[in-house]
């Protein structure tokens, strides 16, 4: 309510309204009125690029990346991860087991893979590869990454409001100061002639 009606006293035409008043309401709503575009503006270029980066992506995953069935030969004791991916499978609770799989050439692979229900010896699994035969992660899908493109363009948009809004408070405390600045030389000018029989005060 108090802000609000400070908003509504710097529109209002009095003696007690400054130059500055007027031109920090006016700056206000410049803001405002940017703040919607260039965040709108901003946000929908960065979500149709990213939307059209990930896109790409989900193609090159889709295309490169195999599922085949896995065949675990005995489960790994636990022991400090060697690798980000292991810590990180670690970490969900998956549990890591030498296992087998066919490779590209239809080659036998083997290696360390995380699961994440138990696999007994001779356990027969899922298990993504890339076109070296090599563990791999799971291809994102079209869903995921429109998700991440919405992110992306909301962030983006996000900022670039809060970028308007910084430039704002800058200009705004600028004009304070310079508010504070005539205050003071009228108090000065006051000074000199308080009290004098002829000078009204």
């Amino acid at each position: 309510m108090v802000r609000a009606t400070r908003w509504a006293w710097r529109w209002r035409r009095n003696p007690l309204r400054r130059r500055t008043d007027a031109l920090e309401a006016w700056i206000g709503v410049a803001a405002v009125a940017l703040m919607l575009l260039t965040g709108t503006a901003v946000g929908w270029a960065t979500g149709t690029l990213a939307h059209k980066a990930l896109r790409e992506t989900v193609r090159e995953q889709q295309r490169h990346r195999h599922l085949v069935t896995a065949t675990a030969l005995r489960t790994l004791r636990s022991r400090p991860a060697g690798t980000e991916h292991e810590a990180a499978a670690e970490r969900e609770g998956h549990l890591r087991v030498i296992a087998r799989w066919p490779g590209p050439e239809g080659e036998r692979l083997s290696g360390v893979v995380a699961v994440r229900d138990a696999a007994d010896p001779g356990h027969r699994f899922r298990l993504w590869t890339d076109d070296q035969g090599r563990v791999a992660g799971r291809p994102m899908d079209r869903g995921t990454a429109a998700v991440h493109a919405v992110l992306a363009g909301a962030a983006a948009g996000a900022g670039g409001a809060g970028l308007v809004e910084g430039c704002r408070r800058i200009v705004v405390w600028r004009l304070t100061r310079q508010r504070y600045a005539e205050w003071d030389r009228s108090w000065r000018q006051a000074a000199h002639t308080w009290g004098r029989a002829d000078a009204g005060s």
